[in-house]
């Protein structure tokens, strides 16, 4: 497949429908620097998405989070995300909404006077743990934990939290493992680096309490 930034079709950006490749942010753009941005990863079956509204919802709480509010409503985010669908002739998808600040005045740690940008992309991606969906899935130990609450917006699914699920799974895939499995500061067992984790014990299914992650 090519690669993302090389494909055709229309991306929601700022409130209106671009060509794919043209969907481009400036390079001193803040979020590149310091990691002011939020997103939703999001899966769409049948022309619906699931819990389509309480991602728009995570959307600003993220934004918020991170001290920047979102220039769009819940419900402007929702109507893109199925233009978006219609524009790409989509019914079954995966759909990434992703707010930043954007390049402005502050290129410093401070950007409060930098405009905050918001884009919706949909393109069709199958199981995000390819044949270990069905045959299973071997998990590596991250090293890194998920931090305390003290440390971070842990409940904001905000890029910068993603660096060590980048390093853990990169990690992993070189043992030959399809992921990995990180635990909390406290030594609990958390999540994976992209998913939540579930056992089955004495017939009854378990997850950990997300009180550090999402």
């Amino acid at each position: 497949m090519a690669a993302y930034d090389d494909r055709d079709g229309k991306i929601w950006m700022d409130g209106q429908l671009v060509d794919w490749r043209s969907a481009n942010i400036h390079v001193l753009s803040h979020a590149m620097h310091y990691a002011s941005s939020v997103f939703e990863g999001e899966r769409a079956y049948n022309g619906k998405i699931f819990l389509s509204r309480k991602h728009s919802e995570r959307l600003h709480f993220s934004a918020g989070q991170l001290d920047f509010q979102i220039p769009y409503t819940v419900d402007e985010i929702e109507a893109a995300k199925q233009q978006v669908l219609t524009a790409q002739g989509l019914t079954d998808a995966y759909v990434r909404a992703v707010a930043w600040r954007g390049a402005g005045e502050d290129m410093g740690v401070s950007s409060a006077r930098n405009p905050v940008h918001l884009a919706i992309a949909a393109w069709e991606w199958g199981s995000y743990y390819g044949d270990a969906k069905m045959k299973g899935a071997k998990i590596d130990i991250a090293k890194w934990k998920r931090p305390s609450p003290e440390t971070i917006p842990v409940h904001a699914k905000a890029a910068g939290l993603y660096m060590i699920c980048t390093t853990s799974k990169h990690a992993a895939e070189a043992k030959g493992c399809s992921d990995a499995l990180f635990m909390d500061y406290r030594g609990y067992v958390a999540e994976c680096t992209g998913a939540n984790i579930f056992f089955v014990k004495d017939g009854e299914v378990h997850t950990p309490k997300a009180d550090v992650f999402l």
